[in-house]
């Protein structure tokens, strides 16, 4: 209930859902900027928290779920992967099982509970180490200059002879 209640009130604050044709030949074309894109940029307005669906042009069939497939494959296939082959047989496993209906639901919940506890880790970080890494370094540099500068005034000043002792021990002439 609390996600329907959340749904419908980011849908009075956003406008429609961008719509992205696919094309036949696996051209991808946004209607809201009116132009062609890419998968990678299908892949930043994911990143970037857009909503959107993508739609068969001939169609108008939903086409996301295979779109946004299509980008995990592609994005196991180069470096490092997240999803494992001993994951990837488990989920495999699933499909046509009893449970088949909650493991969806399941893994949602698992990723929304992992983010959260991710954003409130950074949150904790950014306390500590302030607002940037930027700033710590900042304040570190500063210290270690405040330090240096002390330093050399006590070296010099323990060197130099001071003007109450210069008075005090005037210099010797050679006997």
């Amino acid at each position: 209930m609390l996600r329907s209640i959340k749904d419908q009130s980011v849908g009075f604050m956003s406008s429609a859902v961008r719509i992205i044709k696919k094309y036949p030949n696996r051209r991808l074309y946004d209607t809201e900027i009116s132009s062609y894109i890419t998968i990678e940029d299908v892949r930043q307005l994911i990143v970037d928290g857009e909503d959107f669906e993508v739609r068969d042009a001939k169609s108008g069939t939903d086409i996301t779920r295979s779109v946004l497939l299509q980008i995990i494959s592609e994005h196991e296939s180069d470096g490092e992967p997240v999803l494992s082959t001993q994951l990837l047989s488990q989920i495999i496993r699933f499909y046509g099982d009893s449970m088949q209906g909650f493991m969806g639901n399941y893994l949602e919940r698992s990723m929304q509970v992992f983010l959260d506890q991710q954003q409130q880790f950074r949150s904790q970080m950014g306390g500590l180490l302030g607002q940037t890494p930027w700033t710590m370094m900042n304040q570190l540099t500063e210290r270690n200059l405040e330090m240096w500068k002390e330093f050399q005034k006590t070296m010099i000043g323990g060197a130099a002879p001071t003007a109450k002792t210069a008075e005090r021990d005037p210099p010797k002439r050679g006997r």
